[in-house]
């Protein structure tokens, strides 16, 4: 895909600075991550939606159990902090 390029103006809504999305540039859904790298370019992209709770246990139904050797081992409790006990 060839990188388009438009120029758009920048207007104020209320406090804030916006800008308006033109047609060509149509993201779908309801919000946007937008970011600013060490150069100062603003990148924006599609927010992906949160999984329900019923869509992430109907995805971890469809994943295929872990074998012996995938699974992390436990990693103790070496180098914490002991609990403290509860104030009655």
């Amino acid at each position: 895909m060839e990188a388009i390029e438009k120029e758009v103006s920048i207007f104020r809504n209320g406090r804030s600075r916006a800008v308006r999305i033109p047609a060509e540039f149509e993201i779908e859904g309801e919000s946007v991550l937008m970011s600013q790298d060490e150069n100062g370019i603003i990148h924006i992209r599609p927010a992906q939606k949160k999984m329900t709770l019923v869509e992430v246990l109907d995805w971890l139904a469809e994943q295929e159990p872990l074998d012996e050797g995938e699974f992390p081992e436990d990693p103790g409790d070496e180098g914490l902090l002991p609990l403290d006990e509860p104030k009655l």
